[in-house]
């Protein structure tokens, strides 16, 4: 029942390149230098559901020569977060997590897996809810809890995404939060934020952000409370606006927020090629106030068609048009201006959880939730036993193995990560290792720190729900009950 402690420590530990963050009314903040963080994130879940593969002891951050290769080029891309879906926390994964935080990238883990008894149910969830699902989530927690790059936790991913299942859902799923975070407070040397990441149904997203972020009257230190709200939307379609897309009244929407909210997911693919206009709007005046940034959906080209990237079985990889495109918005943004601005002292207080708050007729609106299962208090008060322990581990290699082309069939040389300075996280222009126009050029860096700390330190030797689909298929990754 409880998990595997065999994880080989591969190196000491190391100091941590990227700044560790705090959350700050409805922002992430670097407490060194008082400054908002703005998530420029990729989905990262290699092979689709494949790429999960606890029998073969295999998932996204199991192979560090994997992860040095798309660790590289999501660096020169200019991403600073990923987020990954699916992951069993009996494998090591000291390699890539310490490969992504030299890279100067975050991690936000989904706790779940679309495995039978791995995830809440949206269909009689009391039923999913159980010792034996939590203790899996804990796992999780254990296994990256140690990473300073683990930035937060996804309790779940479109739980709740029809008016029908609003009505039975939210209830355990802020108890799933509420049992994470009390772990996290038993367990953790330090804070890690958990949330939920949602549908973009528009007609019960207020209503699920309002039930997630209130303050229940009488509960300590608001454990329930998720720290942070992020949407899964895929309203931003070809050239479209801020208007247009409906952009604007998701502004309107969280604009009185008491936690972070950000784009979990977002990267319409129809029409294509795709253009990634919006990535002006994410990061511009009209949305940074309100949004935290946004994960692009997604790295990897999957039979959804939504990847930047062609992976093929010899793990050579094959860049598309769109991977360029993305880079060439990224590389137009003014990220010193989006990463300089000064955390806001002006912090909304969370509204109070009462019936009134809810504003649709079957969305659920009762917050006694359910007692923390049998056998599941001891777990959260003394830690699974034996525990996954993961940590930073020496890198004596940067360079990628294995072969890159371009989105016009041109041979990547010298591509490499390109180890990011104390402190300091990926901004475009850290890495140079892949040119905006699609032709290759060899690895290298601008010598941006990433909008970090602007010491002269050396550049660093390192000695988080079913697989993410748009809503409209998610149904087909619904796990049932069973023992793990």
């Amino acid at each position: 029942m409880l998990f595997n402690a065999a994880l080989l420590a591969l190196g000491a530990s190391v100091v941590a390149a990227v700044p560790s963050l705090e959350i700050q009314g409805n922002q992430f903040v670097n407490p060194k230098t008082g400054k908002a963080f703005q998530i420029a994130g990729m989905a990262y879940q290699p092979g689709g559901s494949a790429g999960y593969d606890p029998e073969h002891k295999r998932d996204p951050l199991s192979d560090g020569k994997v992860c040095m290769r798309d660790a590289a080029l999501m660096q020169s891309l200019g991403v600073n977060t990923i987020r990954v879906y699916n992951l069993d926390p009996n494998l090591n994964h000291d390699e890539c997590a310490s490969i992504f935080n030299a890279a100067g990238m975050y991690m936000l883990l989904d706790v779940n897996s679309p495995k039978p008894g791995d995830s809440l149910t949206n269909v009689k969830p009391w039923e999913s809810y159980y010792m034996e699902y939590l203790n899996r989530t804990f796992a999780v927690v254990e296994a990256f809890k140690s990473y300073p790059n683990t930035l937060a936790f996804f309790s779940g991913n479109e739980v709740i995404y029809t008016k029908e299942n609003s009505e039975t859902v939210p209830p355990y799923m802020r108890a799933v939060t509420r049992d994470l975070k009390n772990y996290i407070k038993k367990n953790s040397a330090r804070k890690i934020p958990v949330g939920y990441s949602a549908a973009d149904v528009r007609e019960i997203l207020e209503d699920s952000w309002n039930y997630f972020q209130c303050s229940i009257e009488g509960e300590k230190d608001d454990i329930s409370r998720a720290d942070l709200f992020a949407l899964n939307s895929y309203s931003w379609c070809g050239d479209s606006s801020f208007q247009q897309s409906g952009y604007n009244t998701l502004v309107d929407m969280f604009k009185t927020t008491s936690v972070p909210v950000f784009f979990s997911e977002f990267g319409c693919n129809e029409p294509a090629p795709r253009l990634f206009t919006e990535i002006g709007s994410i990061y511009g005046k009209e949305m940074t106030g309100v949004f935290a940034g946004g994960v692009v959906y997604e790295y990897t080209q999957e039979a959804n068609n939504y990847g930047l990237a062609d992976i093929h079985t010899d793990n050579s990889i094959d860049l598309r048009a769109d991977f360029h495109t993305l880079q060439k918005q990224y590389a137009a943004v003014s990220w010193k201006d989006v990463q300089g601005v000064s955390a806001s002292s002006n912090k909304q207080a969370a509204p109070k959880c009462s019936r009134s708050l809810i504003k649709t007729s079957l969305f659920n609106k009762n917050f006694t939730l359910p007692v923390v299962p049998p056998k599941t208090q001891p777990l959260i008060d003394n830690g699974i036993r034996p525990a996954p322990v993961g940590r930073l581990v020496d890198i004596s290699n940067w360079d990628v193995t294995y072969p890159v082309k371009d989105s016009n069939g041109k041979t990547i040389s010298n591509l490499k990560v390109v180890p990011m300075k104390d402190d300091a996280y990926n901004t475009p222009g850290s890495n140079n290792g892949v040119s905006t126009d699609g032709s290759g050029s060899s690895g290298g860096s601008s010598g941006n720190n990433g909008g970090g700390s602007q010491n002269a330190a050396a550049p660093m030797g390192v000695a988080s729900a079913a697989i993410a689909i748009p809503m409209v298929i998610m149904a087909a990754f619904m796990a049932g009950a069973q023992l793990i």
